[in-house]
């Protein structure tokens, strides 16, 4: 736990870091993130690395500390390159569109699902492969879960929708069983 806390944050050029009290912000090529983290961390900035400091070695104070350098260097990561998550569309006659800003998906259901966006998340789609990019990698991440969600893959064809290179386990079906046991 306290391992990943003690590492310092390298701070690439371009990216500037300030602390006010519990509240670091984050400022990048890419744009801004701040978050509120818990009023006991303390941070220190020297030689273009940023540390995350702790008041004591109690558990709690040990797992807040590798979670607060997580996030920070996640936010670091976030305005300096992005994230992104790519999904597939798997099936017959399943497809995606992009209306405005929303996604609008086709997936055997008896209507279109909307995905509204989330603010800071660009979504696009092209042919069968919906990207989702942004600077905060939790809402790209929560983006791509909702999309995931509207149809998740099914476990005897494979369709639905999936992350790239998410291997999905396929079962045989009853019928099948029956057939090769000779029962």
């Amino acid at each position: 736990m306290s391992r990943i806390g003690r590492k310092p944050i390298a701070i690439p050029a371009g990216v500037t870091i300030t602390t006010e009290g519990s509240k670091v912000t984050v400022k990048g090529p890419k744009g801004e993130l701040s978050y509120v983290f818990n009023p006991h961390m303390t941070f220190e900035q020297k030689d273009g690395e940023l540390l995350v400091k702790r008041p004591n070695d109690s558990i709690s104070m040990k797992m807040f500390h590798g979670t607060t350098r997580a996030l920070i260097a996640s936010m670091v990561e976030g305005v300096t390159n992005g994230f992104t998550k790519v999904l597939e569309i798997k099936g017959v006659g399943y497809r995606g569109e992009m209306r405005g800003k929303d996604l609008v998906l086709h997936v055997g259901h008896s209507h279109e699902d909307v995905v509204p966006a989330i603010d800071g998340v660009e979504v696009s789609i092209k042919q069968s492969e919906i990207t989702v990019t942004g600077i905060d990698k939790q809402k790209v991440g929560q983006m791509a879960a909702l999309i995931r969600n509207m149809k998740k893959p099914e476990c005897y064809h494979g369709k639905g929708i999936r992350y790239k290179g998410e291997n999905v386990v396929l079962r045989q079906p009853a019928s099948a069983k029956k057939q090769a046991g000779g029962k």
